[in-house]
């Protein structure tokens, strides 16, 4: 599993995370089973949100009560967790109250007394980032918080917090896969005015985040869209899981490591955040970490997907 020092902080961690938005309702065995699988491939760095699980802090608390970390796993481990999401709603909530009572709901749940990474998770379009910074500081220095990201933000919904905020915003968490990659796919056909793809989405988040030394932790990545089935294996995408299945044999590892190596491949040095609760597949996947795909391979497979190399 390869690693890296996260810019920002002294943390080194992963470039494969273990998301934990799916066990409410596995017995406390499997949650165990789940995340010593994980440990035991290198990943050591776990996902949560607060509204992960339906009701607030259900999957942090489940993960607690079925794993309780000793207190030298807990220092082994990073724990990242996301706030601003109000589920009742559906709205966006960054309030200073928000993300402060999100935080003491978070260590209660998860047995613990800091936070690894705190996330903002989705854009609040009323956000006041005075509001947002006066969170930030008052949980960094109390010690419950070592450091500080973003989900799904743009360049300069992260400028406007800046504003304010002092502390280095270290990740933003993004959807990202083969087939979902308009991140990467606008900048390589720019300006071809026939061609979809040649639109920008996102305001050039991706070059942004590098120009910055913000991580971009790639959220879905095996999902062909937004929430609507794996491309892996599946029958609307043959070309693609061809030339997969060709490079899995080729490298000896299942097709799912293929799919997190092409993220885990690109130069920004991103993080692939695992949906799975299967075991086997977070074993697969940890495999791609190490896959070293050439340029030729990565764009191909980015060619099969359907997209454009002009």
């Amino acid at each position: 599993m390869k690693t890296f020092t996260l810019p920002g902080t002294t943390m080194t961690v992963p470039n494969v995370v273990l998301g934990l938005m799916r066990i409410p309702d596995m017995t406390d065995e499997a949650i165990r089973e789940l995340v010593d699988t994980a440990r035991e491939a290198g990943i050591t760095f776990l996902d949560h949100a607060d509204v992960y699980g339906g009701d607030m802090h259900v999957c942090e608390r489940r993960f607690a009560e079925a794993v309780q970390l000793t207190s030298s796993q807990r220092e082994a481990t990073i724990i990242q967790t996301k706030c601003g999401i109000v589920p009742e709603g559906p709205y966006f909530d960054f309030s200073y109250e928000r993300i402060v009572s999100s935080v003491e709901g978070s260590l209660e749940a998860l047995q613990t007394d800091y936070l690894d990474i705190l996330l903002l998770h989705r854009p609040d379009a009323l956000v006041e980032p005075e509001e947002v910074a006066r969170a930030f500081d008052e949980l960094a220095a109390a010690g419950k918080v070592r450091a500080f990201g973003v989900s799904n933000h743009t360049p300069g919904q992260i400028e406007l917090l800046k504003k304010h905020v002092t502390q280095p915003l270290v990740a933003n968490q993004l959807q990202l896969s083969i087939t979902h990659a308009p991140l990467i796919a606008q900048g390589v056909a720019s300006n071809m005015q026939d061609l979809p793809q040649s639109i920008s989405r996102d305001s050039g988040t991706l070059d942004y985040c590098r120009l910055h030394d913000i991580t971009v932790q790639a959220w879905s990545p095996f999902q062909a869209g937004f929430f609507n089935g794996v491309f892996l294996g599946n029958e609307d995408y043959p070309e693609l899981n061809a030339v997969i299945d060709r490079l899995a044999a080729q490298y000896e590892v299942p097709a799912i490591a293929i799919a997190t190596a092409w993220i885990t491949r690109h130069p920004a040095q991103m993080q692939v955040v695992l949906g799975t609760t299967n075991p086997e597949r977070v074993k697969g996947a940890a495999q791609g970490s190490d896959v070293p795909l050439t340029k030729a391979e990565w764009y191909e497979l980015f060619r099969a997907a359907g997209y454009t190399v002009p």
